[in-house]
């Protein structure tokens, strides 16, 4: 790394071979929830396309995002010794993401996932690569942001607290995964207190809780006592909610949506977009209000192409799409009715 770093990401590395399908059955239960795609069995499953994308995942999508919106940013993510590998890094590197901290492996493969996309969602097929995991030296960040990791990560978790405890002015941002989820909250709990920003959708909130409780203020509120400073729920096209604990009091809001241009064409990446550009407004100074407002719009954007990062915006896109947003687009408060429903339920 020749420069500053001022946005490191921490995470898996993947390729994602989008498969769309013609023809599929979804069923959901009566609430519309826990949905299945079915297709007939030991038959032809017709097709339109595929296309691949590659260099992406929760931490390479945030090194991208962090790029296009103008700060240093570098990955920190394991790949293996070959063409798919070498096609990640030159992914990477044309976005002016720093490689110089992600691992090539000989006799490993780079992850290559596989998405069964129908309509406007989709459902991947994961394969992760058994890596070494451990942390590379690098110079000091301003920001790291953590996500997801593969199932034999356990350790570099503790190198990761470790060097934050090293090094008291970087901060934190995390956005579990999958494998983070399973490790549950009490085995994360000193990187969860060194937290700035933590960042999961509302069925991530239930997973990390242990609960099936759906009031979103107050999965936000107990994810927020376990030490973050700043606590984004995500609940899809109904928008987002935050509690802000770097102010006294501590102010709670929910953000709408930014209204869509079009209805979404592939739903991959809107989590990631919200999550990165939140963070990436918030590392340049921007207060909690005004980095809701910029996040919305990249997941807005994403939803519009293939893949997670081909409708990543640039900074000067997001102020022009703020320019020219309705009156309404702005964060609601809060707090009062948090406060009541804390009284009333404690």
């Amino acid at each position: 790394m020749q420069k500053k770093i001022e946005f490191l990401a921490i995470g898996d590395i993947t390729t994602d071979a989008f498969i769309r399908l013609k023809e599929a059955e979804v069923t959901c239960d009566i609430n519309k929830e826990h949905c299945k795609i079915a297709m007939n069995f030991a038959d032809k499953i017709p097709y339109e396309f595929m296309e691949e994308v590659t260099a992406v995942g929760n931490s390479p999508n945030a090194a991208v995002a962090a790029a296009r919106l103008g700060l240093t940013s570098a990955l920190v993510a394991n790949i293996g010794d070959d063409d798919s590998g070498k096609r990640c890094l030159a992914s990477l590197e044309k976005d002016g993401v720093d490689t110089s901290s992600i691992t090539a492996h000989n006799g490993i493969k780079t992850n290559y996932h596989y998405v069964l996309w129908y309509q406007d969602e989709r459902t991947i097929l994961v394969k992760h690569e058994t890596y070494p995991y451990h942390l590379p030296e690098f110079p000091e960040p301003s920001w790291i942001y953590l996500s997801s990791l593969g199932g034999t990560s356990e350790s570099l978790h503790q190198e990761i607290f470790d060097y934050l405890e090293q090094h008291p002015e970087v901060k934190l941002i995390f956005q579990p995964g999958t494998f983070q989820m399973k490790l549950g909250y009490e085995k994360l709990t000193k990187l969860y207190e060194r937290t700035h920003v933590f960042i999961c959708n509302l069925g991530e909130a239930q997973q990390i809780l242990k609960t099936n409780v759906h009031v979103v203020t107050d999965l936000l509120r107990r994810l927020n006592s376990i030490g973050p400073k700043i606590t984004i729920i995500t609940d899809g096209p109904r928008g987002a909610y935050a509690i802000d604990s770097t102010v006294s009091p501590s102010r709670t809001y929910y953000m709408p949506p930014y209204p869509d241009s079009k209805p979404p064409y592939e739903r991959t990446g809107a989590g990631d977009a919200f999550a990165s550009t939140f963070s990436v407004a918030i590392a340049l100074g921007n207060t909690v209000e005004e980095a809701l407002r910029w996040a919305p719009i990249n997941s807005m954007s994403v939803v519009q192409f293939v893949g997670a990062q081909k409708g990543l915006l640039t900074r000067e896109a997001i102020l022009k799409y703020l320019e020219n947003a309705p009156a309404d687009y702005k964060p609601k408060l809060l707090t009062e009715t948090v406060q009541a429903f804390t009284t009333k339920n404690t």
